[in-house]
């Protein structure tokens, strides 16, 4: 088991990833690297932080039902795109050597948070004829949720903020609702990826432990957060903090 001072390391990183994800994803850019500061080996850190996250996912949904409001039929189309996507992810992940997975790290926290920098030109420029569709999305928006589904599975970090990168440039809603139905397909990608690591990949259920319960309160608390921040701050915030740890990453 892990000394005191590990355990206040792995609750804490458990609860500020909560939170984040609740905000708008990227919580697993603050436990992935505090799993790795650990000692523990980059693919057991991805799984191990995929399952502990879970309850996190969870709390996010549950914070967010008010904004979730009418956008069932939105959500269940997109969230079973995203498990096809999942499971190719996770196998993905259990068949990539650590090497590759570990040079390829920095590159894929440094996409997502691009990604969600430019959200507000790409939807510019996608087509305003979209807007005008009944259910409110630019069919484009599949294939994006797949490839979201792919990712997330394959590495969790910066999931979230790829998914609402991608959500923010084909779906026509308000940023907050948005990030309603992102908070769903976070937790439907970790669902689907929960159930083949906790079966095949290399999980250390004692880190789980302490960071699925700290997570599920980080969860909750970040949807309030969320609330109280404009579109643009929430976009800038976790953009940065991506750069930041794709950055790090890379020189270490």
């Amino acid at each position: 088991m892990e000394s005191l001072s590990e355990i206040g390391v792995l609750a804490g990183a458990g609860l500020l990833a909560g939170a984040v994800n609740a905000l708008a994803g990227g919580g697993s850019l603050i436990s992935f690297p505090a799993l790795l500061a650990l000692g523990y080996p980059s693919v057991t850190a991805t799984v191990t932080n995929t399952v502990a996250l879970w309850p996190g996912y969870l709390g996010g949904v549950l914070g967010y039902r008010k904004e979730l409001s009418g956008q069932r039929r939105r959500s269940v189309s997109f969230a079973l795109t995203s498990i096809v996507g999942a499971a190719l992810g996770s196998v993905l992940l259990l068949v990539t050597s650590e090497g590759l997975f570990d040079a390829l790290v920095p590159a894929l926290i440094a996409l997502a948070s691009v990604a969600l920098l430019l959200q507000p030109v790409l939807k510019a420029r996608i087509g305003r004829a979209a807007e005008s569709e009944s259910r409110g999305h630019n069919r484009l928006v599949y294939p994006g949720v797949f490839l979201g589904g792919v990712y997330g599975a394959y590495f969790t970090g910066g999931m979230g903020v790829l998914l609402l990168g991608i959500l923010g440039i084909f779906v026509y809603d308000d940023l907050q609702r948005v990030n309603a139905v992102r908070s769903v397909l976070s937790l439907t990608i970790a669902t689907a990826a929960m159930a083949a690591f906790a079966l095949f990949g290399p999980v250390d259920w004692s880190a789980v432990a302490v960071m699925a319960v700290a997570s599920l309160a980080g969860g909750l608390l970040g949807t309030r957060v969320a609330r109280m921040l404009s579109p643009t701050v929430l976009r800038n915030v976790i953009v940065a903090f991506g750069l930041t740890v794709a950055m790090m990453l890379a020189v270490a």
